[in-house]
Order: C-alpha cells, then sequence, then structure tokens
C-alpha cells in the first residue's frame, strides 16, 4: 500500500463487528469515503480508531483494521474444506457478463482488468493471439487495448478443472483462479505459464451461455415463439452498447504490484502508459 501502516488485516465491510464510524475522518468523494483522513471506525466500547472503511465509487469495499489497535484470536472453529476444483468446474458456478439493465457486469470489467495485468507481465507486452470462441469475442477488444499486434504473437488459451489443457498447448493458459485459497488452478505435471481468472468469469468462458452476451439490435424474427406468443415486434433483450472495457484501476493496481513490473521492458511499458 503507498500509506498507512504495515502488517494492516483487511476484511469485508459485512465481517465487521463493534465499530462505528468517525464522521470527521470521513472525508472522501462524490459516492463515499476513501481513507484519506486517516482510521474512519472507532470501537463501540472504548472510542479507540481501529479500522479505516473505504467505499468510495471505483475502490474495492474494504475495512482495514489498525495493526496496533486489534489482536488475533483463534476461533476455535475448525476450518472448512475449500472447495474442490471440481465443484468449481460446474456451469452454476459462471458469473454472466452482462448485468440485466443490459450494462456490463462490474466484476467481469475487474476481474479482466486483474487479469490482463498477469497477462501483460507473463508476455512482457507482446503480442498475443486469442483462440476462437467467447475469449477472442469478450476478452478480443479489451487484450486491443492494453497489448500491441504484430508478427510473433505468443499464443492464449483456456485451461482448467473439466476441460483440461488444449492440444497442441498453448504459450500462456487463462486458468481459475480459487476463490477461497486464491491459487490458480495448474495442469498436473506441467510447467506452463498461467494467467489466473475469475472463478465466475473463467467458469463462464469455459461454459458459456446459450445467448450471445455481444451488443445486438433488431427484432426478433418473424414467426418465433417468445414466451408460448407470437410476437412480431418483441424487442431482443438489453445488451450493452461497447465492447468491454477493464477496469483500468484494477489493471493498473495488479501490474505495479507483480515482481515482474522490476524488468526493463515492463517498466518502458508501463511509463508508455502513464499520461
Amino acid at each position: 500500500m503507498s500509506f498507512g501502516a504495515r502488517n494492516r488485516i483487511v476484511i469485508a465491510p459485512g465481517d465487521s463487528r463493534s465499530m462505528t464510524l468517525l464522521l470527521e475522518q470521513c472525508d472522501g468523494h462524490c459516492w463515499g469515503v476513501d481513507g484519506r483522513a486517516g482510521p474512519n471506525l472507532a470501537c463501540e466500547g472504548c472510542g479507540r480508531a481501529v479500522a479505516t472503511r473505504i467505499d468510495d465509487c471505483g475502490r474495492w469495499q474494504t475495512v482495514w483494521l489498525e495493526p496496533d489497535a486489534v489482536l488475533r484470536r483463534p476461533s476455535a472453529l475448525p476450518p472448512a474444506p475449500p472447495p474442490d476444483w471440481d465443484d468449481l468446474a460446474r456451469a452454476e458456478h459462471r458469473v454472466p457478463p452482462v448485468d440485466p439493465d443490459g450494462s456490463w457486469n462490474r466484476r467481469w470489467e475487474t476481474a479482466v482488468g486483474v487479469a490482463l495485468a498477469h497477462l501483460v507481465a507473463v508476455t512482457e507486452g507482446r503480442p498475443v493471439a486469442l483462440p476462437s470462441g467467447p475469449v477472442t469475442d469478450l476478452l478480443g477488444h479489451a487484450v486491443g487495448r492494453y497489448l500491441p499486434t504484430g508478427p510473433d504473437a505468443r499464443t492464449v488459451g483456456l485451461a482448467g478443472p473439466g476441460i483440461g489443457t488444449p492440444r497442441p498447448r498453448p504459450d500462456v493458459l487463462l486458468v481459475p483462479r480459487h476463490p477461497v485459497t486464491g491459487t490458480p488452478w495448474r495442469p498436473p505435471a506441467d510447467d506452463a505459464e498461467v494467467v489466473p481468472l475469475d472463478n465466475g468469469v473463467w467458469a463462464f468462458l469455459a461454459h458459456p451461455d446459450e445467448t450471445s452476451p455481444l451488443p445486438a439490435s433488431g427484432l426478433l424474427p418473424d414467426g418465433v415463439l417468445r414466451d408460448g406468443v407470437l410476437r412480431d415486434d418483441y424487442p431482443l433483450p438489453p445488451r450493452p452498447w461497447r465492447p468491454l472495457t477493464p477496469d483500468d484501476y484494477a489493471f493498473e493496481y495488479t501490474l505495479v504490484r507483480l515482481p515482474a513490473i522490476r524488468t526493463p521492458r515492463l517498466r518502458r511499458y508501463h511509463e508508455g502508459r502513464r499520461p
């Protein structure tokens, strides 16, 4: 982190207990607090500032506990085993890329930004070739914003539980990140370079929906039945008006924290993207 004490513990806001906001410390922007004034949560018992709530737009909603104000105690409850990879490979874990109102899902925008930072680091900013199908349809525009086109492109493929590894093996594998442990899936006895992707996003790419999430226009063809009624003028479901665009903050914050950013090539790439 660029500010604050070291060894702070981050938790979800819904997991915080017995804390109250310090209103005089709640500076931020139009949509929430951003922690610029320091700790803004106090212990309800003693009134000491113990944590910082962040929930401004474009930020992860988090509560950062101050290390000198809290103590870590075991719960005495046995830890639940994390889900197995085979469980996470089921289609019901997928997250659709388009919300009911026709806009791109924010989880997708953030997850793609994070994955692209890993892809840039693995490829050192060189061109890549995506596989045909949902990966190119949904991520092609996003990849084009951050990586150049040209010869000698590194191949990228989708791999993971339930679908295995494509043959011939691509140079880089898009794999799911475990939602509990955070570790990326890896093929057995394989040293392939992997790019971790949000498990729900990966599940949709591995098990795409029946209908295309890409922008569409027009009406249903004549004679098509919808909900048991013959409708010649029934509009199509709402779809995004623009291609999927990664969250640039997620991309930037992830890239600068990867060890590969220290290489000269990636440093030049990063400096070239800065305004």
